[in-house]
């Protein structure tokens, strides 16, 4: 997979994420103490925390994948940035203190999240700083739009 392809695909599994989170049924009743934004505050798909903030997240960073997956660079600022802001909210989610485990109150990071985060942070920090596309990658990609 190339790098434009990855943005691509990122962008969109981030924009159906968003959606469904504001699909009825398919988010269950969910409460928690320390986030104050409860609009919307469910687990997605009985599994992860979200919240109405949570969503508009992922569909911000799915319209990001999707424009960034028009030119190389732009994909690479994608994948890096990706990897670096889901490392932190990785950790973020293990830290109760001062709340930051729900962003200081606005959007839920604990539970399932830690590890789908971790994952997503991977993920993307190998297309963004170990993938090197090489020329026969570019010319399929150019070949293929």
């Amino acid at each position: 997979m190339n790098l434009q392809r990855f943005a691509l695909v990122f962008g969109i599994v981030f924009l159906v994420i968003g959606i469904a989170g504001f699909v009825p049924g398919l988010t269950q009743s969910h409460t928690h103490p320390d986030v104050n934004v409860q609009a919307g505050m469910g687990l997605l798909f009985g599994l992860f925390p979200v919240n109405i903030l949570h969503n508009v997240v992922h569909l911000l960073f799915g319209a990001w994948g999707l424009a960034a997956a028009r030119s190389l660079g732009g994909s690479l600022a994608y994948a890096r940035g990706t990897a670096v802001i889901y490392a932190v909210l990785t950790i973020l989610g293990l830290i109760p203190a001062m709340k930051l485990h729900s962003t200081f109150g606005l959007i839920p990071l604990y539970g399932h999240d830690i590890w789908l985060h971790a994952v997503l942070a991977l993920v993307a920090g190998y297309f963004g700083f170990v993938h090197r596309e090489t020329q026969g990658n570019t010319q399929r990609t150019a070949a293929t739009n």
